[in-house]
């Protein structure tokens, strides 16, 4: 038995932004967010849909939805961290925010959106795996207003096994994580965490699906292969320009040293013969005491 590798975003959206993923969805938006009640509908934007799959740089691949109270959650997978991407997961979630208005539109028409960005990667120097991210007043940790929220789920810092899963949040991050290297479908009892195993059975894919979801795997391999390489050809670069620096410092000390002895036998030479240290310290720039200290 073979499951797609979730952290894709493509099979993320497959399993969470299809048609048929509204309960899916919602189970696992209700054991993630924090929201002051449960979500009992939701509708899912632009749902997932093998054609538009195919053009890779024009495909939406984040999954979007509207709670029952017009909030906004945009739910992004990211397997690869890159320069600005903390940057750009702000900008888009200000960006949903701006554009729910027309030109000229009331301000308090305007409704909250909750950006949920699970990560393959580390961003934040803490051990939780969840944080959650306001707009707060500095001193006193007042909410300014609670209508942008941006959520983190970093996959490297949840390390429970399947048997110390307890709560269904647990089971849904598991499941995210590992799926792809799963041999049989975990004996789930919640019947959507069972249905999205399912979705995730390769043996209920299409033919060009799985290609689909192959060449995927392959692109992104190839990326991370592509910033492995970069980052060993710097270390490397580092290293021989450390070397030549290295040699460069030895031969500049091999010359001080040379000069110096030069320099002192010059002293003791002029010395032996009789020429007083205070002349010899203008000639050679050794201190008195150092030439009177010479056998």
């Amino acid at each position: 038995m073979r499951f797609l590798n979730i952290k894709t975003d493509y099979a993320f959206k497959k399993v969470f932004g299809s048609e048929n993923s509204k309960n899916i969805l919602k189970s696992f938006l209700n054991s993630t967010l924090e929201l002051p009640a449960p979500i009992e509908s939701l509708t899912i934007e632009d749902p997932y849909n093998v054609p538009k799959l195919q053009g890779m740089k024009e495909t939406a691949v984040d999954v979007k939805a509207t709670l029952e109270d017009h909030t906004k959650v945009i739910i992004e997978m990211q397997i690869l961290n890159h320069d600005g991407f903390e940057s750009r997961i702000l900008y888009n979630t200000a960006k949903n925010y701006a554009n729910q208005l027309d030109k000229g539109a009331k301000y308090d028409l305007l409704n909250p959106v909750i950006a949920l960005t699970i990560v393959n990667f580390t961003m934040f120097e803490f051990d939780k795996y969840k944080s959650i991210f306001k707009l707060l007043e500095k001193e006193h940790f007042t909410e300014y207003k609670d209508d942008i929220q941006l959520q983190f789920i970093e996959l490297p810092k949840f390390n429970k096994t399947i048997e110390e899963c307890e709560t269904i949040e647990d089971k849904w991050i598991y499941f995210i994580k590992n799926a792809r290297d799963m041999e049989v479908a975990p004996a789930f009892k919640d019947p959507n965490l069972i249905e999205a195993v399912n979705i995730a059975n390769t043996a209920s894919m299409t033919k060009e699906e799985l290609e689909i979801q192959d060449k995927r795997e392959e692109f992104i391999f190839m990326q991370k292969s592509s910033i492995e390489k970069a980052k060993r050809e710097g270390k490397e670069e580092g290293r021989e320009e450390g070397r030549e620096e290295g040699r460069e410092e030895g031969r500049e000390e091999g010359r001080e040293e040379g000069e110096n002895k030069k320099t002192l036998e010059i002293a003791k030479n002029l010395k032996n013969a009789g020429v007083d240290s205070e002349t010899i310290a203008s000639v050679t720039g050794l201190s008195i005491q150092e030439i009177m200290a010479m056998e």
